[in-house]
């Protein structure tokens, strides 16, 4: 095998999402596709992007994302352009590729926005950018993901950080109230093949004793496949019913670990609907930030990226699970047999 290209360029993965109302059900019907998800479900979906104007904040947090990183790049003296480039809508991995090659990039290194580990929000990604070199063709950039920073100091401080402050707004530390991380439901199915409760639970229980709280659960939001589908449990709305019942919850903390910024989910899940049940149900409820573009988060992608580039020898994680590895196995987060296959570890693809 000849020698790889030094890294020369870097990559920000996302989701992507709407800029208009126009775009709406396009974008919806791009996340869909393949998928066995009721049409009634996404024309619920649709609204709640009608609801916010049909724009979705993810793109624009993205920008603030990538221009906090630029600085930090300076900083750091990672000399690295920074393109960006999304699974389900403007700008797409076929085109942001095809513009690298076109700038005469040649391998890059990717930071996903998921923090966690599973097919949807890792090995899907790949494949997507697989696809999308294929597309571009000969002369496409190579590009290979950072490790997983679940554990990463730099995410836990940002988490704790967030949701102290968040505590604080309802006159509460974090010792004294009720805390609630959520994540994205995700099938069972999906779940059973990749590491993606251990991950989050292990990330959830370091940001608790980061910041002193003692009476905490994992609980998810979003799930959009049909009743018949196991899908991760319990939904965030069901908890607080739930634990409300149970014994009466006078102030609530709602902290999206499993989100790196407040995008759409975020907004109507827990800013409409949690917020609305809280309030009829009496309880004062505060919703802790992302990550976002939170200092110590953006620093801790220079780190990942420092990791790879060799300028830092240490993988600094916190807890028991250890640094992630830097390139996925072969078979990491596999779903469904109907998916294509992709190798571990060969440049031909994203890892």
């Amino acid at each position: 095998m000849s020698e790889l290209p030094p890294y020369d360029s870097f990559l920000l993965v996302s989701f992507g999402g709407p800029e208009g109302q126009d775009d709406v059900i396009p974008f919806l019907e791009n996340v869909l596709r393949g998928k066995n998800v009721p049409r009634e479900r996404m024309l619920e979906v649709v609204e709640h992007y009608r609801h916010f104007g049909g724009v979705s904040p993810i793109n624009e947090q993205n920008r603030q994302l990538i221009a906090a990183l630029q600085e930090r790049f300076d900083a750091n003296g990672i000399g690295l352009p920074i393109y960006w480039g999304n699974r389900n809508w403007d700008p797409t991995f076929a085109d942001t590729l095809r513009q690298m090659k076109a700038d005469g990039k040649q391998r890059s290194l990717a930071f996903f926005t998921s923090m966690f580990s599973s097919y949807s929000g890792c090995r899907q990604y790949r494949e997507n950018i697989i696809q999308a070199r294929e597309e571009v063709g000969e002369g496409a950039p190579l590009v290979e993901k950072v490790r997983m920073g679940f554990n990463h100091p730099g995410f836990i401080a940002a988490v704790s950080d967030n949701l102290s402050k968040a505590a604080q707004t309802i006159g509460v530390s974090p010792a004294e109230t009720k805390v609630l991380f959520t994540a994205h439901s995700i099938p069972m199915g999906m779940a059973d093949n990749c590491d993606y409760e251990k991950q989050l639970r292990e990330s959830c229980r370091l940001v608790a004793n980061a910041c002193g709280a003692t009476d905490w659960d994992l609980v998810y939001q979003s799930r959009s496949g049909p009743p018949s589908q196991p899908w991760l449990e319990p939904d965030v709305l069901d908890a607080i019913v739930e634990m409300d019942e149970a014994q009466k919850l006078n102030t609530l903390v709602i902290l999206p670990i499993g989100f790196v910024s407040d995008h759409m989910e975020v907004l109507f899940d827990l800013d409409e609907e949690a917020a609305q049940l809280c309030q009829q149900r009496g309880i004062k409820m505060a919703r802790a930030s992302s990550v976002g573009t939170h200092p110590d988060f953006v620093e801790m992608i220079c780190g990942l990226v420092q990791e790879r580039l060799g300028v830092s020898n240490e993988k600094p994680a916190l807890g028991d699970l250890g640094a992630w590895h830097d390139v996925c196995p072969q078979d990491c987060c596999q779903y469904t047999p109907r998916r294509p296959p992709v190798g571990g570890g060969r440049p031909v693809q994203a890892n």
